[in-house]
C-alpha cells in the first residue's frame, strides 16, 4: 500500500519505518531540510534502539521529503504523527496538526484516508474532518480515522512491530477495512471503536499508568517512615492479577514526552467541561514533588551542596533514549548549580542534548569512573544498564565521600551493605555500612 507519514519525530518516524518493514511503500514528510537530508543518509535525528538498522534495511521502500504534494500524490493512507506540545495552561497545542491537515486538504489528488496517530484531545478528529471539508481543493473523498500510538521511548520499534493492541477509531466500515489491510501483517488484536473512544483510550491508558507510578511512589515514601521495603511490597502487590506488576517500580517520578503532557491535557479537558479529575491532579502533584526527593535526602548529609563535587549519573528521563523532556535532571541540576555545587555528569547518549540547554557550569565525562572520582555525593537519576552493572565497591574506592542517593533503586541492599558506602534509595532501608564521622568534619571544612 502507498502510505505517507507527516512528521518524523518519535511517532512519525517509527511508524513510517515499521510500516516499510511490513512491506508498505512509505513517504515520510518533514518541513526541516536538514532533518530530511539526515534521514536520507540513513541517520536518525534521535536515539532509538534498532531504528537506524531498520531505516537502512528498508531504504528502497522509504522516501524522505519536504514536498507535501509529491508525498500525497499517490497515497492511499496518510498518517499524521506530528508533535502536540502543551500550552502554558496544560492544554494541547494542535497547531502542527492543523498545519498538516491544511497541506493534505490542498494537495491530495485521490481518495484517501487521513489517520491521526498523534495524541490529541477527545473530539479532535471531528474538528479535523470539518477543517478538511472547508479547505479541500480537489474533488476527492478524504475520510478521517483515529489510530493512537502506544509506543514507549527506548522500546518504540519493538512496541510498534509487536503492539499489545491496535486501536482503530472510525465512523465508516470502509475506513475500517482499509486500515485492517494496513495492519494485516501485524500479529495483534485490533480493537475498532468510534473516533472519540479511540482518542479517549489513549489518554485513559497513559493517565492510568501515571496514576500507578505516582501511587507506588507515595507508598514508597511511606515505607521509609514505617520500615517496610517497597521492593517486597510491590512484588506482593504485583502478584495480584487485578493489579499486575508493571509500573510498580518506585523512583523519582515519571518524565518524557507522554505522561506529563497527557495527564495535564486530560485534566484540562475535563476542566473545560467543569469536571475535575481529582485522581489525575493528585498524580501530577505527587510526581512534581517526587522529582526533588533526592535533593531533600541530601540535606541529611550536607546542609548545602555549596563547594561540593557532585556526581550525576543519568540525564535522560529513562534509559535507551536521548530524550530529556521532563527528566528529573532538568529540575535538579540547576538547583545544584545555583547552590554552588561543582556538577560532574555522565550519560551514555543524553549529554549532547543536555549541553544544548546547559553549556556551562557542568563537567561531562565519558565513564562512570571518571564522573565519581573525588566526588562528595552521587545522584542516580537514570537506571542505565551501565549503572546497574557498576561495581558498588568502586564508589568506595573512587569517591571522596561514598554517599550514593539512588533515585531508581538500581542496587541490591545486601550488596550495598558489603560495599562500605552510604546508600540511600527510594522506599527502602538506608544503608550506612560504617560510621561517617568524617562527614561532619567535612562540613566544618566547607563552612570555614
Amino acid at each position: 500500500m502507498e502510505i505517507a507519514v507527516v512528521g518524523t519525530g518519535y511517532v512519525g518516524l517509527v511508524t513510517g519505518v515499521c510500516l516499510a518493514e511490513k512491506g508498505h511503500t512509505v513517504s515520510c514528510i518533514d518541513t526541516d531540510d536538514r532533518k530530511v537530508a539526515l534521514l536520507k543518509s540513513g541517520v536518525s535525528p534521535f536515539y532509538e534502539p534498532y531504528l537506524e538498522d531498520l531505516m537502512r534495511k528498508n531504504m528502497k521502500r522509504l522516501c524522505f521529503t519536504t514536498n507535501h504534494k509529491q508525498a500525497f500524490k499517490d497515497a492511499d493512507v496518510i498518517f499524521i504523527g506530528v508533535g502536540t506540545p502543551e500550552n502554558l495552561d496544560g492544554s494541547v497545542n494542535l497547531n502542527y496538526i492543523y498545519e498538516a491537515v491544511i497541506q493534505i486538504a490542498m494537495f491530495v489528488e485521490k481518495d484517501c484516508i487521513v489517520v491521526i496517530k498523534s495524541t490529541v484531545p477527545v473530539g479532535t478528529n471531528d474538528l479535523i474532518e470539518e477543517l478538511i471539508k472547508s479547505n479541500k481543493k480537489n474533488n476527492v473523498a478524504i475520510r478521517i480515522a483515529s489510530n493512537p500510538e502506544f509506543l514507549s521511548q527506548g522500546t518504540a520499534v519493538l512496541d510498534t512491530l509487536n503492539p499489545a493492541r491496535i486501536v482503530i477509531g472510525v465512523e465508516e466500515k470502509v475506513v475500517e477495512d482499509i486500515l485492517r489491510d494496513v495492519y494485516i501483517d501485524f500479529d495483534s488484536a485490533i480493537i475498532v471503536t468510534n473516533r472519540k473512544s479511540a482518542e479517549m483510550i489513549k489518554y485513559a491508558s497513559n493517565n492510568f499508568l501515571a496514576l500507578k507510578v505516582s501511587y507506588i511512589n507515595e507508598i514508597a515514601n511511606l515505607c521509609e517512615f514505617t520500615g517496610a521495603n517497597i521492593d517486597e511490597v510491590a512484588y506482593g502487590m504485583g502478584l495480584d492479577s487485578r493489579i499486575g506488576n508493571k509500573f510498580l517500580s518506585a523512583g523519582i517520578g515519571y518524565g518524557g514526552s507522554c505522561f506529563p503532557k497527557d495527564t495535564k491535557a486530560l485534566y484540562e479537558q475535563a476542566n473545560s467541561y467543569k469536571y475535575e479529575l481529582k485522581t489525575v491532579k493528585a498524580a501530577i502533584d505527587v510526581n512534581e514533588n517526587q522529582k526533588l526527593i533526592l535533593l531533600k535526602k541530601s540535606r541529611k548529609y550536607f546542609d548545602s551542596l555549596k563547594g561540593l563535587e557532585v556526581a550525576v549519573l543519568g540525564l535522560t528521563f529513562k534509559p535507551n533514549t536521548d530524550d530529556l523532556r521532563e527528566s528529573p535532571s532538568l529540575m535538579n541540576i540547576p538547583i545544584m548549580i545555583e547552590e554552588g555545587a561543582k556538577v560532574r555528569a555522565w550519560d551514555p547518549v543524553g549529554v549532547e542534548n543536555f549541553q544544548k540547554t546547559h553549556p556551562e557550569h557542568i563537567n561531562y565525562y565519558s565513564t562512570i569512573e571518571e564522573t565519581i572520582r573525588g566526588a562528595d555525593i552521587c545522584f542516580i537519576f537514570t537506571e542505565w544498564d551501565e549503572v546497574k552493572k557498576f561495581d558498588l565497591l568502586n564508589y568506595m574506592k573512587l569517591m571522596r565521600n561514598p554517599i550514593i542517593l539512588d533515585g531508581r533503586n538500581c542496587y541490591d541492599l545486601n550488596s550495598a551493605k558489603k560495599a562500605n558506602i552510604i546508600y540511600d534509595s527510594i522506599g527502602r532501608q538506608k544503608i550506612s555500612s560504617f560510621k561517617y564521622d568524617f562527614i561532619n568534619d567535612f562540613k566544618q571544612v566547607l563552612n570555614n
